[in-house]
């Protein structure tokens, strides 16, 4: 029975996978992520950056992992960032910054880009290894200057990626989404279902090893 996983603190990641009818078991990874990005090349491009960052994640969790779940498990990694105006952005530092980014995003819309990284293990060793990123466009709309005090006063956008979610308070700021909304709230349900088959590993067998109790 293949136990899922998750290398992430995100409570929207979770929530997607029980959505999905997974219960992971969540182990975070402790990745310096600044040190991740400041020995990729300066001209990395948003899918090499969020691929490196997830695959970093992945393989730091996998390698703290003991039996029995390191006997059959899969551990997935993933990291997004959002790239828009040529500028790629994590999490907004202070307030101030989520506020111009929230007037830069306005009536605009960019590009979401989510890494993902499959571990397989096996009898405690890696059998099975990819990173892939999906790319989700997605439309702002123009929240009034009270809506956006009270967002910001929120603390939310300070804990995701971009400074927005699809799923929390920022979704009322969200005009529309082309491409898979899962991925926009941080794992694409697609996209992992992909990654899994050339694993040895089918959705069904995840549902019935990881059922949502």
């Amino acid at each position: 029975m293949t136990r899922l996983v998750l290398g992430s603190a995100s409570s929207g990641r979770l929530a997607v996978l029980r959505g999905a009818g997974i219960d992971p078991l969540v182990v975070v990874s402790g990745v310096d992520e600044d040190a991740v990005m400041a020995g990729l090349p300066a001209d990395a491009s948003p899918d090499a950056v969020t691929g490196a960052l997830a695959a970093a994640k992945a393989a730091e969790v996998a390698a703290t992992l003991q039996p029995p779940v390191s006997t059959d498990c899969v551990v997935i990694g993933c990291d997004s960032m959002l790239y828009i105006d040529g500028e790629l952005c994590g999490k907004p530092p202070t307030v101030d910054e989520a506020r111009n980014r929230w007037r830069a995003m306005a009536g605009n819309s960019g590009e979401l880009y989510t890494g993902h990284s499959l571990i397989r293990l096996r009898d405690n060793e890696i059998t099975h290894q990819i990173t892939e990123t999906a790319v989700t466009t997605v439309r702002f709309g123009n929240p009034d200057d009270d809506d956006l005090e009270a967002y910001l006063a929120s603390g939310e956008p300070l804990r995701v990626a971009g400074g927005f979610t699809l799923d929390g308070l920022g979704g009322w700021f969200v005009d529309g989404v082309d491409g898979d909304p899962s991925s926009v709230i941080g794992i694409s349900l697609p996209m992992l279902r992909r990654l899994l088959r050339p694993a040895g590993l089918s959705v069904a067998a995840l549902w019935a090893a990881n059922p949502v109790t």
